[in-house]
C-alpha cells in the first residue's frame, strides 16, 4: 500500500496531539504535526513542522511540501471570557481567513484532501425536542465562533468547487476525552469532591462525541471516496440528559453524583438573574444531532460507547489527580 503524508494543524491541541497518536500507529501514514513556534511534536514518530500564527498570510509552502492530506483542527476557539475588541473580527482573521489560506495553499502543493474540523454551532445552539440536527440543514450559527466556522466552511466549498482538492467538514459537538479541560473537568471536579449539584430533575438530552470516536471518523474520512466534498456530524450516538451524565461520571470516578432534584424552571430562573443565561443553554437545554449520514455514507458507527468513553477520561482524570 502507498504510503502518504498528512499535514495535521492544531497538532499540540486536544484532537489534533490524539489523532497523531492514532496516525503514528498507521504503517500507511507518514505525519507531519504543523506547530506553532518552537515545540516537539506531540508523539514519537511524527515529524515536526514550525508555522507562524495562523491568518491570512501564513507561509504554508515547506510544511505542505509532499503533503496528500490535510486534516485542519488548529483554530481560534470558542472562549468563554472574550478579551478581543472586536471578537468577530478576530475569530475571522484566524478560522476564515487563516483557513482559506492555507487551503488555496494546499490544493496549489497538489493536496488531494483537506478535512476541516468545523463545530456544530454551525448548525445552531439548541435543537428542538424529538428532532436532532443533521448534517445538511440549513446552518444558524449564533455566535462569532459559529459564524466563523461557517463562513470558512462557504470558503471552502468553493475552492474544492474550482480545483481538484476534496473537501470534508466535520462538525463535533461536546468532545471530551483524556485530558479535557473547562466545563467538563468541572463537572469531573464537583462530582469527586461529593459537592451536591441542583441536577437531579434535568431531563435533558444532549449528544457528545469521546475524543477516540472523533478521532476514528477522522481517520475513516481521510481515503474513504464516500467521504468527498460532504460534510459529517460527530457524536457518540447516545443522548443523554444532564443528570444521566453526571450519574454516569459518578459510576466512572467511584464516587456516586450527589444529584438534587431541583426543577429546571428554577434553575433557569437563578441563571437568569445572575447574567448567565448562556450557562443555563449549555446546562439545561438540549442539543442532539442525528449521524445516520456518517452510517449511510461511510458505514461508520461510534466505535466506543458513551460509558466507555466516561470511563477513560474519568481514569485519566484520576490519575492526573493523584500527583
Amino acid at each position: 500500500m502507498e504510503r502518504r503524508t498528512i499535514l495535521v494543524t492544531g497538532a499540540n491541541g486536544f484532537v489534533g496531539s490524539a489523532l497523531c497518536s492514532r496516525l503514528a500507529t498507521m504503517a500507511n501514514f507518514a505525519t507531519r504535526a504543523a506547530l506553532r513556534g518552537t515545540g516537539h511534536a506531540p508523539v514519537a514518530g511524527v515529524q515536526a513542522v514550525t508555522v507562524a500564527d495562523l491568518d491570512a498570510t501564513t507561509p504554508w509552502g515547506p510544511a505542505l511540501a509532499g503533503v496528500d492530506l490535510v486534516v485542519h483542527a488548529a483554530a481560534r476557539v470558542h472562549v468563554m471570557k472574550e478579551d478581543a475588541a472586536d471578537s468577530l473580527a478576530e475569530f475571522r482573521r484566524v478560522n476564515v481567513d487563516g483557513t482559506l489560506n492555507l487551503a488555496r495553499q494546499a490544493a496549489a502543493a497538489g493536496v488531494r484532501r483537506f478535512i476541516f474540523i468545523s463545530s456544530i454551532k454551525v448548525n445552531g445552539e439548541a435543537s428542538q425536542p424529538g428532532v436532532p440536527l443533521r448534517a445538511d440543514d440549513v446552518p444558524a450559527p449564533k455566535d462569532a465562533y459559529g459564524l466563523s466556522k461557517y463562513e470558512a466552511e462557504q470558503g471552502l466549498r468553493q475552492l474544492a468547487s474550482s480545483t481538484a482538492m476534496e473537501v470534508v467538514i466535520i462538525r463535533p459537538v461536546l468532545v471530551y476525552g483524556p485530558g479535557v479541560k473547562a466545563n467538563f473537568q468541572s463537572m469531573m471536579r464537583w462530582v469527586q469532591l461529593g459537592v451536591p449539584l441542583p441536577f437531579g430533575a434535568v431531563d435533558n438530552r444532549r449528544s457528545l462525541v469521546s475524543l477516540a470516536n472523533l478521532v476514528d471518523l477522522v481517520v475513516t474520512c481521510l481515503d474513504h471516496p464516500a467521504a468527498a466534498n460532504q460534510t459529517f456530524l460527530a457524536s457518540d450516538g447516545d443522548d443523554v440528559s444532564l443528570a444521566r451524565l453526571l450519574g454516569a461520571l459518578g459510576r466512572a470516578l467511584g464516587r456516586p453524583a450527589r444529584l438534587l432534584p431541583v426543577p429546571s424552571g428554577v434553575l433557569r430562573g437563578a441563571a437568569l438573574l445572575l447574567g448567565r443565561r448562556d450557562l443555563a443553554q449549555r446546562l439545561l437545554g438540549s442539543l442532539q444531532v442525528d449521524i445516520e449520514k456518517n452510517r449511510r455514507l461511510l458505514g461508520w458507527r461510534p466505535p466506543h460507547t458513551l460509558e466507555q468513553g466516561l470511563n477513560m477520561t474519568a481514569q485519566s482524570f484520576l490519575r492526573a489527580h493523584r500527583r
